[in-house]
């Protein structure tokens, strides 16, 4: 199971940008998917969660400006991030309950980070 992310980059103060981030391999089904970052000289941090039914949670520094959606037709999680803020510089990670085929096992699985960068 791979998870590959995509949509970082530089953006100025306020302004957005649209992470996504697709499962592909060996997947029987998907439970939960989330975006986690982590800034420079800090340790990995939660940003934002979703289930299967969609049932989300959110970091209390990015509610109502992050929202957090997914596709399970396209086994892909996206992060809108509006209003963004210097503060929000980080790698961010997605992450993926994975149930692989002709496995009852549940794994945890990461993508490579895609570096977002805000500029004041």
């Amino acid at each position: 199971v791979q998870l590959q992310a995509s949509g970082g980059g530089l953006v100025q103060a306020g302004g957005s940008l649209r992470l996504s981030c697709a499962a592909s391999g060996s997947i029987f089904s998907i439970y939960g998917m989330g975006w986690y970052r982590q800034a420079p000289g800090k340790q990995r941090e939660l940003a934002a969660t979703i289930t299967s039914g969609g049932s989300t949670n959110y970091a209390d520094s990015v509610k109502g400006r992050f929202t957090i959606s997914r596709d399970n037709a396209r086994n892909t999680v996206y992060l809108q991030m509006n209003t963004l803020k210097p503060e929000d510089t980080a790698v961010y990670y997605c992450n993926a309950e994975v149930r692989i085929s002709g496995s009852f096992r549940v794994m945890n699985y990461w993508g490579q980070g895609t570096l977002v960068t805000v500029s004041s």
